[in-house]
């Protein structure tokens, strides 16, 4: 293990190498990211996250995920909604709700965790995420509703999931509650009203200042960055993972107001993110344990199946019943589910917790995430723009 200041600089230099030659290569940049992950972490021993950061990795990874989220916020516009909103909804509810499912009974009986750890398992892999659908539908650029569709699934189920898998971890770690249904739509409701609340109050407050002139061009980012940091912690504080879903709601406010120009805002945070995912794919995937990873053999592979040729299609499926987009539209959405930073931070936050709290399958809950992630992100990078160019196929009608 090399010394902490070449660690640092070996993880930004591979962070942004690994996305620049992605962009050379035309490939998805997160395959590049986690590779670089792997070779200079369980492969070489260059990097070792959790003795570089300590306890303050998860945290950091969290708040990394949260100004993510924001900058996703502040590309959706709610113009887009009134012939997209039912769909989007249905998405992120029915549609996550059957994903849930298939990739809880395929965790159990493909990958024989046990209940507790396949349940949790499918809370974390409902997540998509804009690191890596946005990229592949910048690339793809594909027509009509379909991309706007994938768009607003993308962020807004980040929070969705994140919440619903620390629900199940706490049920996990508290051995149970007396009626799980109801503690699991409290925990939602909760983080759902912190969300929304500090969320819109976040965007206010930012509106007013800059709409008064009480904050000067050059600090604009930085108050703005700030005020992120800040409500995501204490919304935090107040509901499991309201950060995200505080910041979230902040970025579609703050897009979506007509009082101030956030042109500079988003420019930076959309430099900011490139930054961010080139840091947090390589220590994530420097924290993966290779001996996991071959254990888990051929079922993993299945697993990923699974998701592809059923878990996404049946929750599509559900999510547009009686809707209005064609078959070429409907097809395109079971075509893209990659998932993303999202799910490598949430699994990685719980796996020391589910190994403390005596549970040998963290990490192969671990690495079953992580090779779910490269899985779906190979498939859907290197097969969604190809099927797209199929004449009559999968290109969604304008």
């Amino acid at each position: 293990m090399a010394e902490p200041l070449v660690q640092l600089a070996a993880i930004a230099v591979f962070g942004m190498g690994a996305q620049w030659l992605a962009w050379r290569l035309r490939l998805p940049s997160i395959l590049l990211l986690l590779l670089s992950g792997f070779l200079l972490g369980p492969v070489f021993g260059v990097i070792d996250p959790d003795h570089l950061f300590g306890e303050t990795l998860f945290p950091i990874v969290s708040m990394a995920v949260g100004l993510i989220l924001f900058e996703g916020g502040l590309t959706l516009k709610i113009k887009e909604l009134p012939a997209n909103g039912r769909v989007i909804f249905r998405l992120i509810s029915v549609g996550a709700i059957a994903t849930w499912v298939v990739a809880a009974a395929g965790a159990r009986y493909i990958l024989g965790f046990e209940w507790p750890i396949a349940v949790l398992a499918g809370a974390i892999l409902i997540v998509t995420g804009p690191t890596v659908v946005g990229p592949l539908l910048r690339q793809i650029r594909p027509q009509g509703r379909a991309g706007t569709i994938l768009k607003w699934e993308g962020i807004l189920i980040d929070p969705v999931g994140a919440v619903l898998a620390v629900l199940v971890f706490e049920v996990i770690r508290l051995g149970g509650v007396d009626s799980v249904p109801s503690y699991l739509l409290l925990g939602i409701l909760q983080s759902l009203l912190v969300g929304v609340v500090f969320g819109l109050l976040g965007a206010g407050l930012l509106v007013a200042l800059l709409r008064r002139y009480m904050i000067p061009d050059h600090l604009q980012n930085g108050v703005t960055l700030l005020m992120i940091v800040g409500l995501f912690v204490l919304s935090d504080q107040l509901a499991p993972e309201g950060g995200l879903l505080t910041v979230t709601i902040m970025g579609i406010a703050m897009a979506n107001q007509s009082w101030v120009p956030i042109r500079h805002i988003l420019e930076f945070k959309e430099n900011l993110q490139v930054l961010l995912i080139g840091f947090l794919f390589i220590l994530l995937a420097g924290r993966v344990d290779l001996a996991n990873l071959s254990a888990l053999g051929w079922n993993a592979g299945l697993f990923i199946v699974l998701l592809i040729v059923v878990g996404r299609p049946l929750g599509v499926l559900l999510a547009t019943l009686g809707s209005s987009l064609s078959w070429n539209e409907r097809l395109f959405l079971t075509w893209m589910a990659p998932r993303g930073i999202v799910a490598a931070a949430i699994v990685s936050i719980f796996s020391f917790e589910l190994e403390a709290l005596g549970y040998a399958e963290s990490g192969a809950l671990t690495a079953t995430v992580l090779l779910v992630i490269v899985g779906t992100v190979t498939f859907y990078g290197l097969t969604a723009g190809p099927a797209h160019r199929w004449p009559g196929a999968l290109r969604p009608v304008a």
